[in-house]
């Protein structure tokens, strides 16, 4: 595709309008607005908007370097400034973090009076840790020109007990966090007063109720004001987002900013509009599974002196190609940085800032890292698994190309699944092909060489390919991405695996393992760990287990053979003890009928009659 033209197209829609009626519409172009080189920037200047920012707020975007707006902050910063709700659907990399940050600081130095220690005025959720803190250092700088308003950091991966102390001791006015760790902490503390809140902001809306935070969601707003300012960030609005914004905001404004391009592809004409920034550039690597790990490797080489972000389907595989990529001979030098949600947190951060002060370097990652981050000079998005969601795609690829700059980006397909590539372009996503490479290595002899060398390489490798096949049966694209027609024998051999492992979707489907050749004359019980403690700790737990095993255990009593006989005797003999009362209880009535009759007859008196029946007693 060749791109002649690009634009922003900014547009205003009201969310609710009078019956036939057409909502307003409001359309900014930047390309025919900017003063500027950078396409992605308006001509309109922060200290032109209306109504005017005030000055330490404009002085702290002068020192940030921002001086001019983007499309989505010139259009949503008057409008919660004028008190109005927004449900903002905006490309990725283009600048929303601003574009609430600014307004919340506005209305919050608006407030007649300092707010008290644990009064809480606003609420910025947003769905990752790293998210969230990335929102805190941006807003930093523009909380600390109010008066008495401290901001708290509220993510997982800390103690909460410690945010809770923290929160007691100094107070908090601004909570910035992810939905889990503000729900915790709003049901563990009760003296945060939210009746004053001013501002509610949900970044990244979709992804917030994709991961199931709609629990959480729903709690925290039912514990705030109804009369407040709410505001609703994606790039992608989808229903439940909708839903969202019918329960939460009051009459809200629609803001949509999305790249327009032109092109002279008369092929490509018809997707003149894009959810996609206009400086990126992106392709799909159609290979068989056996060859993607050699295509990697290959593009790696190409990449070396750019800073690239890879993405895998799970965690086990980022760390499997974690540890297998630094091992292959043509990747020497390279630095190569792992990063998904289940490790420590520490670690998550030093590996995060560790690629942002990089200018050139590889991050292997989960989606963990494909929302909001803001992570300066990415030039390539290679997604070596496709996303389980269709909708991560766009923000995967949205880590580079930000603020109107270049970027490139990379899907790598198998075969059976080349209708993902029609099925994006429905969605405005269009891709180009490219081919794969003649000269890409055979890297497959040095990752089984690492693997019988190493136990721990072997072990990950293990469990990258069984949590590939069990995260692929969960592809929300099963139509397209069919796990029963996955040809695991290649899939095998493109991990470097030993042997194929024994699972229960591969033998019970009849997955074709055709194309998988086992190493040979390898025993995978005998691999060692190369770490000395390990394998000592491994030889020990396989001592034991021997010892265990020679061990005669103990016999377990037999249980007690029922007597059917004695229960038979049992159940016969309260059958007639039952039998025996009934005949005594009857006789007993008898004879009391027949004695209330002779006193009636006057045949005996009643001092008679209580002397029969024993109560005599009673009469005295």
């Amino acid at each position: 595709m060749t791109r002649s033209k690009s634009q922003n197209t900014s547009q205003i829609n009201s969310f609710s309008t009078p019956p036939n009626t057409k909502p307003e519409t409001m359309e900014t172009t930047a390309e025919e607005a900017t003063a500027n080189a950078n396409n992605a920037l308006t001509n309109t200047r922060f200290s032109d908007l209306k109504p005017s920012l005030s000055e330490p707020v404009l002085e702290a975007l002068n020192n940030g370097g921002f001086h001019h707006c983007t499309p989505v902050q010139a259009a949503t910063i008057p409008l919660l400034c004028t008190f109005k709700d927004v449900a903002v659907d905006a490309a990725t990399g283009s600048g929303k973090t601003l574009a609430f940050v600014v307004p919340l600081v506005e209305i919050l130095r608006r407030s007649t009076s300092s707010p008290k220690l644990h009064q809480v005025q606003g609420i910025i959720i947003s769905p990752t840790r790293e998210l969230s803190s990335q929102i805190y250092n941006v807003a930093l700088p523009f909380i600390a020109t109010l008066t008495n308003v401290k901001p708290m950091l509220l993510v997982g991966g800390e103690d909460v007990k410690a945010d809770m102390k923290k929160i007691e001791e100094d107070g908090a006015n601004v909570l910035i966090g992810t939905p889990g760790r503000l729900y915790d902490i709003m049901e563990r503390i009760n003296t945060l007063e939210f009746r004053d809140l001013e501002v509610l902001i949900l970044d990244e809306a979709d992804r917030l109720l994709d991961m199931g935070f709609q629990k959480q969601i729903n709690y925290i707003i039912s514990r705030l004001p109804k009369i407040r300012r709410t505001g609703l960030f994606s790039a992608t609005q989808t229903e439940a987002v909708q839903e969202l914004a019918k329960a939460g905001l009051r009459n809200p404004v629609r803001v949509e900013v999305r790249a327009e391009t032109k092109s002279l592809d008369d092929e490509s004409a018809m997707a003149n509009t894009s959810k996609i920034p206009s400086g990126l550039h992106i392709e799909y690597l159609e290979c068989e599974a056996d060859k993607k790990s050699a295509e990697l490797v290959d593009l790696l080489v190409k990449y070396k002196s750019k800073k690239t972000i890879i993405y895998f389907m799970t965690c086990a595989s980022v760390d499997y190609w974690g540890v297998v990529l630094p091992l292959i001979s043509v990747l020497k030098g390279h630095t190569l940085i792992p990063l998904h949600g289940k490790m420590k947190q520490k670690a998550r951060e030093k590996a995060l800032s560790s690629f942002t002060a990089l200018s050139s370097g590889v991050l292997l990652c989960t989606d963990v890292a494909a929302r909001g981050l803001d992570i300066p000079g990415v030039d390539c998005i290679l997604q070596y698994d496709p996303p389980q969601d269709p909708n991560v795609f766009i923000h995967r690829v949205g880590r580079t190309a930000r603020m109107g700059k270049q970027g490139s980006a990379v899907v790598f397909l198998l075969p059976k699944e080349e209708a993902y590539v029609e099925f994006l372009r429905i969605r405005r996503v269009p891709l180009q092909e490219r081919k794969c490479s003649d000269n890409a290595p055979d890297i497959i002899p040095q990752i089984r060489s690492a693997a019988k060398r190493d136990r721990d390489v072997m072990q990950k490798g293990l469990r990258a390919f069984v949590s590939y096949i069990r995260a692929y049966k969960e592809h929300h694209c099963s139509f397209i991405f069919r796990w029963k027609e996955l040809e695991v024998g290649k899939l095998a051999m493109g991990f470097g695996l030993l042997q194929l492992p024994l699972m229960s979707e591969v033998k019970l489907n009849g997955l074709s393992t055709e194309g998988f050749i086992p190493a040979e004359d390898v025993k995978l019980s005998d691999i060692k760990f190369k770490d000395k403690s390990r394998e000592k700790q491994r030889k020990r737990n396989l001592l034991e287990k021997q010892l265990e095993e020679k061990v005669p255990k103990p016999q377990k009593k037999p249980k007690p053979v029922k007597n059917h006989k004695t229960a038979a005797m049992k159940k016969t003999t309260a059958k007639k003890r039952r039998a025996v009362q009934t005949k005594e209880d009857d006789d007993d009535l008898t004879r009391e009928y027949r004695l209330l009759k002779k006193l009636k007859k006057g045949a005996i008196d009643e001092n008679e009659y209580a002397r029969l029946m024993g109560a005599e007693d009673l009469l005295d």
